[in-house]
């Protein structure tokens, strides 16, 4: 069996979501990094109280979970201080994500690997999408070189700056200064892009973006099971 393994990026408010829950309904088995992020921070957790080190004890809540306005205050804007911050806090919370991500390919891929030894195999396009491993990572340019993954593809999910701040404003009520400052704490869209398989344009009537992207991943799914196919008959 031959696992395809796909990261999804974008900027901030740019549409995303909206891609990779299409290809979780496809099939495709989706490693969300927000929730990995999410999840290492829960309360009494190591990563938590090492944030708790840096930052003092008003980085959690009453409750004892983290006070994610009073981080957001310290690490998103300008200043050398805040780049620091927000560095001290990324080499903390980032190994702890990778390797929940790890854990989770490993269970998946041993999942399927067993069901595809007790069932009679006849693979087309369709439940090939099953092989799909999606990692929706929001920061990817951010940690292309260190992130302990290499990916088959490569997808960012983009808008105009302008269409992404009135979305965070009406969405996430966010003030304009709030929105602006998420954005620029992100790489410019030219950095994803350049990195980029395929880029979506989330402009587009919703239909048409989601048609582009089934129509991109089934060319992808076509060449790698004709790889497949070359080495199944090579091993012959």
């Amino acid at each position: 069996m031959t696992i395809m393994r796909i990261a999804v990026t974008g900027g901030i408010a740019a549409g995303k979501s909206t891609v990779v829950n299409h290809l979780r309904l496809l099939g495709a088995f989706v490693i969300d990094y927000d929730v990995l992020a999410r999840k290492v921070v829960e309360p009494g957790s190591a990563v938590l109280q090492q944030i708790v080190g840096i930052f003092g004890e008003n980085a959690v809540k009453n409750d004892g979970s983290l006070n994610r306005a009073f981080i957001a205050e310290h690490i998103f804007g300008d200043g050398y201080e805040r780049k620091q911050a927000l560095s001290k806090i990324e080499s903390i919370i980032h190994p702890a994500i990778y390797d929940c991500a790890k854990l989770l390919e490993s269970e998946y891929i041993s999942k399927i690997s067993k069901e595809n030894c007790n069932a009679k195999e006849n693979r087309n396009e369709v439940s090939s999408v099953s092989s799909v491993i999606v990692h929706d990572i929001p920061l990817l340019a951010q940690v292309i070189d260190s992130i302990p993954f290499s990916f088959d593809h490569i997808i960012t999910v983009e808008a105009p700056q302008e269409i992404r701040v009135k979305r965070m404003i009406s969405e996430r009520n966010m003030t304009e200064s709030q929105a602006l400052a998420r954005i620029n704490s992100q790489l410019p869209s030219k950095v994803r892009k350049d990195m980029a398989d395929f880029v979506v344009d989330s402009t587009k009537p919703m239909e048409s973006m989601l048609n582009s992207v089934d129509d991109t991943l089934k060319s992808w799914l076509r060449e790698i099971n004709n790889k497949s196919a070359e080495i199944a008959k090579l091993g012959k």
